[in-house]
């Protein structure tokens, strides 16, 4: 690992490690899905949302067209009046018209490239519609058990906030944290980034005061929540 990724040592590393595998030993995906076509259709709907508004309306999507082999006969019999049942079933959420497009999409390609089966193969999953390197690495953790790094907003502030890396974008985050962290704790340390940055390491207002990693922290801010 190289130092120069992060303002934390190797050993500080790992004892935060340790210290949020201990906060958040529940911490998993919180979405609501059946299968791995619904997990992949679950987590494109949560761009720029939450995982509680896309599980309002997951269950009656997911009534409608459990598999993309259903999905993608309704497109074939009457493509317009599919994507239009979509949206309706899912307009609470945000984009919920792009996000309707991109679903169909993304079942048609499954079922004439993959007999309507998700692949677990990261290029496989980046070249179909609407899904991207986060997408692509929650499915292939959540789905397929592979250990992977998904880089959200809550996993980019505090990741770099705290200072385990200290990049400026999310590609170089996700590719330093991969180099920062042990293979064997990707996918534990994206599950408890997230939960960390919901319940404890708010954007505005974070819980310094109580935060168990207030001694590891690098974060300079740090200092005027403890004493709030």
């Amino acid at each position: 690992m190289s130092e120069k990724l992060t303002l934390l040592t190797r050993k500080e590393i790992s004892e935060m490690c340790t210290i949020l595998d201990e906060m958040y030993p529940e911490a998993e995906c919180e979405l609501e899905y059946g299968n791995t076509f619904q997990l992949l259709t679950a987590v494109m709907l949560s761009a720029q949302t939450t995982d509680k508004s896309v599980n309002k309306v997951t269950p009656a999507l997911f009534a409608r067209f459990p598999d993309a082999q259903t999905m993608n006969r309704a497109l074939a019999y009457d493509e317009e009046a599919t994507i239009a049942e979509i949206e309706q079933t899912i307009k609470s959420i945000g984009m919920y018209k792009t996000k309707s497009k991109n679903v169909a999409a993304m079942s048609r390609k499954l079922c004439e490239l993959y007999d309507g089966c998700v692949p677990n193969i990261y290029e496989e999953l980046i070249d179909l519609p609407g899904v991207g390197r986060k997408t692509a690495n929650v499915v292939l953790s959540v789905g397929f058990g592979q250990q992977r790094i998904a880089v959200d907003t809550h996993v980019f502030r505090v990741a770099n906030r705290i200072g385990i890396v200290h990049e400026k974008n999310v590609l170089k985050t996700e590719l330093a944290l991969m180099e920062a962290l042990p293979e064997e704790r990707w996918t534990r340390m994206h599950h408890n980034l997230i939960f960390h940055g919901r319940y404890c390491c708010d954007a505005r207002k974070p819980k310094c005061a109580t935060c168990e990693l207030y001694r590891l922290c690098k974060w300079q801010g740090k200092k005027k929540f403890q004493e709030a």
